[in-house]
């Protein structure tokens, strides 16, 4: 099981622990990201050091080959003048290396086959984390605005509870009563220019009685005077 496939398992355990427990999806979306990225560095680390074993290795295989090459010449020249002894040390040295360069070539390609998976995994990583963070700022938006419209909703549920609509009916009925009686201040009260005009008004009448007695009074001596 590679690297990836763990760092799955440990990603779906923290997420399910913090679906369990109601927590923020923003938080959850940063904890992946940070496990997605804390898991790329360790595949890296890992990958650079195999690289770096790879390497030696190779330097390693080299090197037994030219052994092996080397106890296969010493056999020949042994051969070729007539050192049958030594041709057969020769030729256990050179079994010797042999056997070393099979095992060193098969760890070769094992660690050849273990760097490609590292790559492989990389790959898949790194296009999932640049997914991811397309996703964050979209999803951390969806969030914000949903967490809005959900208070909104609550505060029109408020607003439109018989509670509320109670009180702004009393508020309602205390401007009417103050509106009232702000009227009734100056109800049945004449205004100044009113007044003036009536007593103008009356000062023609005592004018025109004033006349009319004058006049009666006229007549009255005019009598007098003819008898």
């Amino acid at each position: 099981m590679g690297i990836f496939t763990r760092f799955r398992d440990i990603v779906s355990s923290n997420i399910n622990s913090m679906l369990d427990q109601a927590e923020d999806p923003e938080k959850l979306i940063k904890l992946m990201i940070r496990e997605m990225e804390d898991t790329l560095i360790e595949i890296k680390s890992s990958c650079a050091n195999t690289i770096a074993s790879h390497k030696k290795v190779s330097r390693l295989l080299e090197e037994t080959r030219e052994k092996e090459l080397f106890w296969e010449e010493k056999a020949e020249l042994a051969v070729t003048k007539g050192k049958d002894d030594l041709a057969r040390q020769a030729l256990m040295e050179k079994r010797r290396f042999t056997q070393r360069v099979d095992a060193v070539d098969e760890e070769y390609t094992e660690l050849g086959v273990i760097i490609e998976q590292y790559r492989d995994d990389i790959q898949e990583l790194e296009n999932k984390l640049k997914s991811a963070r397309d996703k964050q700022r979209m999803l951390v938006q969806r969030h914000i605005r949903a967490k809005r419209k959900k208070k909104t909703q609550q505060e029109i549920r408020r607003v439109d509870s018989a509670e509320v609509m109670q009180k702004f009916d009393e508020i309602e009925t205390q401007i009417e009563r103050m509106e009232a009686e702000a009227d009734l201040v100056n109800f049945g009260r004449k205004t100044t220019l009113e007044e003036e005009f009536e007593g103008l008004a009356a000062d023609d009448d005592i004018e025109q009685q004033l006349h009319d007695l004058k006049s009666s009074q006229s007549s009255k001596n005019d009598g007098t005077t003819e008898v």
